[in-house]
């Protein structure tokens, strides 16, 4: 079996990380990156640090307004799709790549297959909510994460090639959980405690793209008694310094530069809670059983707040000061709704049923 793989971001590199280790034991992969994520921090020392292989074919899409980088990601992917002729195309997750491979594959004879099929957080003012939803009804493998992201496709009448695979981020957690623990050395070169600091990511442009909601939460956080390490997204640095909040942040916060996959899950790991817009860093807070207070008014990752490791307080300055004040009240158990960690080869034997 060829499997033409499309990633472009940081979080598909990470998903992409266990599932390109299994497949190819067994098969061919060709790995297109549109080049979405095109700084270093947030894309080359990915592949270095876990060993995913060089991408065969390097778009070089960068930045740009959502319809002129998702155009140039159409054509780039479709060229590459005529040349290498794949039995099957894959994507990720809920960013403009996954959707220009969605429509690409979508115009084709070759079956489409999408990782993390069904999220959905109700909320279309979202781009990355019409992403998955457009995705999921161009696919005919669709890989969800767990039973309500099936659930959520069958409401939606799709009930054909729906399989229930686990997370995958489960798994790439697992895989360096032990490494972060004795190898990095993130905590002591920012000289902070486990336990004693908040990790905070802020990235998505609802938040970054308005002053006054990004003012508010770099106040918020300002405010938290513990220290608060702040890996800074390249694009909320730009914002910070365009509205001139980058002085009083670097002031109170301890502002690093994006950090690679080892030295964040260690990051996460040992935060005594985490403050993040990012989906992914939900997920990995829950896996490394981090309290997570989320900087959004929706989350695509429910099981994660009805479980009572999460909670929504949008940009409310007061609402993230209450929530990162004090005790968590945590369960005693985590439940496990994304499965055991055995996510990869879950989705490699639903390839290898569906691909002609």
């Amino acid at each position: 079996m060829k499997i033409l793989t499309v990633v472009g971001a940081r979080p598909q590199f990470v998903k992409a990380y266990p599932v390109s280790r299994r497949l190819r034991r067994d098969h061919e992969e060709v790995l297109v990156h549109t080049g979405q994520h095109y700084d270093e921090a947030l894309s080359d020392v990915f592949f270095d640090e876990l060993g995913i292989p060089e991408p065969d074919h390097h778009l070089g899409v960068g930045s740009g307004p959502h319809g002129e980088q998702t155009a140039a990601m159409i054509a780039g992917i479709e060229d590459r799709l005529a040349d290498e002729d794949p039995d099957l195309v894959l994507c990720y997750g809920d960013t403009n790549s996954t959707l220009a491979a969605g429509i690409v594959a979508s115009k084709t004879e070759i079956p489409l297959a999408h990782v993390e099929a069904g999220l959905r957080s109700d909320d279309r003012g979202m781009p990355e909510e019409v992403n998955r939803v457009l995705t999921d009804h161009a696919a005919d493998c669709l890989l969800a994460p767990g039973e309500a992201a099936a659930e959520n496709l069958r409401a939606e009448g799709i009930t054909d090639g729906v399989f229930v695979t686990g997370d995958v981020m489960y798994d790439a957690v697992l895989l360096v959980r032990d490494r972060a623990a004795t190898r990095s050395t993130m905590l002591a070169d920012l000289g902070v405690a486990a336990g004693e600091y908040v990790l905070a990511t802020v990235h998505r442009a609802h938040n970054t793209d308005d002053p006054d909601r990004l003012a508010g939460i770099l106040d918020a956080l300002a405010a938290v008694d513990d220290e608060v390490v702040f890996p800074a997204h390249p694009r909320t640095t730009d914002a910070m310094r365009e509205y001139g909040l980058y002085e009083d942040a670097a002031e109170e916060l301890t502002l690093v530069d994006p950090a690679g996959y080892v030295d964040f899950v260690a990051l996460v790991a040992d935060a005594r809670a985490v403050a993040t817009d990012s989906g992914g860093v939900q997920k990995e807070a829950f896996f490394l059983d981090t309290p997570c207070v989320t900087l959004r008014d929706t989350t695509e990752w429910t099981e994660t707040v009805e479980a009572g490791w999460n909670v929504l307080v949008g940009s409310d300055p007061d609402r993230i000061r209450e929530a990162l004040t004090g005790a968590f009240d945590l369960p005693a158990d985590r439940p496990q709704p994304y499965g055991e960690g055995d996510a990869a080869s879950a989705v490699t034997t639903a390839l290898e049923s569906v691909a002609p």
